[in-house]
């Protein structure tokens, strides 16, 4: 009767010595990134040149991650059909970043708020949003410069968010802005240096990857450490919630608007980008630093996996 109490108060000391290990570890990620974010941080207003024209024959998204790219929809379409839908399709892309991130700047908010408003761990989130308010800003100027419409999300997927970010778990808020940022992170890396894209977009992509970077630091490091101190029901439940953000990223990823006005058929499109091999490859291929580092961390179990699977993000 005597060893299960003893038991139990050496395995709390061990949990606690390692959250307080944690937690000093908090402060030191956030110092460093608040160094980085005081030597490598940009405004879009002066940083890029807003004024001048577009230029003739560039793609707004490199060809390759264009949705359409491979399907025979697309060798049936011209050069200037498949630049135009690069176009549409960047305005979607930088549409749903805007959306994501006026979420994720609620859920920093959030996180924040019962938090020590003096520790570098808050002072970073607060710089990070003001990162995020700057990004959105930028991506929205982008939009109006290229001349495509915006693409707000479905009226389904948008109260689904509503209901997402405002029951999520702390470690489920990282967790779903790790899926926001990792895989447009990846495709960004490889549109900044991609001569072929509009020089415009080339220096959106450049400045996002550049802050992102640390966006992606500060909440893995996070999520990293609620996955081992938060209770059991709260890591359950964010494997469900993290699988479910990621189908309705997933389906939300382009807006099939952008195909009819291109002048072609939404439903012939939206079916062959389904089909496509390549683009499966394309979404497995940016999601895979994240999916690998969720299940090392113990995210992608039961439920929760099988979610991720049927996003098509998880191979």
């Amino acid at each position: 009767m005597t060893s299960t109490p003893t038991a139990m108060t050496v395995a709390d000391t061990d949990v606690l010595r390692d959250a307080l290990g944690l937690l000093k570890d908090r402060e030191q990620v956030a110092e460093r990134l608040l160094d980085s974010s005081a030597k490598h941080s940009f405004d879009p207003d002066t940083e890029l040149d807003w004024d001048a024209p577009l230029e003739e024959g560039k793609w707004f998204w490199p060809p390759e991650l264009v949705s359409l790219y491979d399907t025979p929809l697309w060798k049936r379409m011209s050069l200037e059909q498949q630049q135009d839908l690069s176009r549409h399709e960047a305005a979607s892309l930088a549409s749903l970043g805007i959306w994501f991130e006026i979420i994720l700047m609620q859920l920093l908010v959030r996180h924040i708020y019962d938090k020590p408003v003096t520790s570098a761990h808050v002072r970073y989130a607060l710089t990070e949003i003001a990162d995020e308010c700057r990004h959105s800003k930028m991506f929205a100027r982008m939009i109006q410069k290229g001349g495509a419409p915006t693409y707000p999300v479905s009226r389904l997927n948008h109260n689904l968010a509503r209901i997402l970010k405002t029951v999520s778990t702390t470690p489920g808020s990282f967790a779903c802005t790790l899926l926001g940022e990792e895989i447009l992170d990846w495709m960004q890396r490889l549109t900044f240096p991609d001569e072929r894209v509009q020089t415009l977009v080339r220096g959106v992509t450049r400045i996002h990857v550049v802050e992102e970077a640390r966006h992606v630091r500060y909440a893995r490091e996070e999520l990293r450490r609620q996955m081992v101190t938060a209770p059991r029901w709260e890591r359950e439940l964010t494997r469900l919630s993290s699988g479910e953000a990621a189908r309705i990223f997933s389906v939300a990823f382009v807006n099939p608007e952008v195909y009819t006005n291109v002048g072609l058929d939404r439903r012939e499109a939206v079916a062959q980008v389904r089909a496509s091999g390549h683009r499966r490859e394309v979404m497995q291929n940016g999601a895979r630093r994240l999916t690998d580092f969720l299940d090392e961390i113990g995210m992608l179990r039961g439920a929760g996996r099988r979610l991720w699977r049927s996003s098509g993000l998880l191979a």
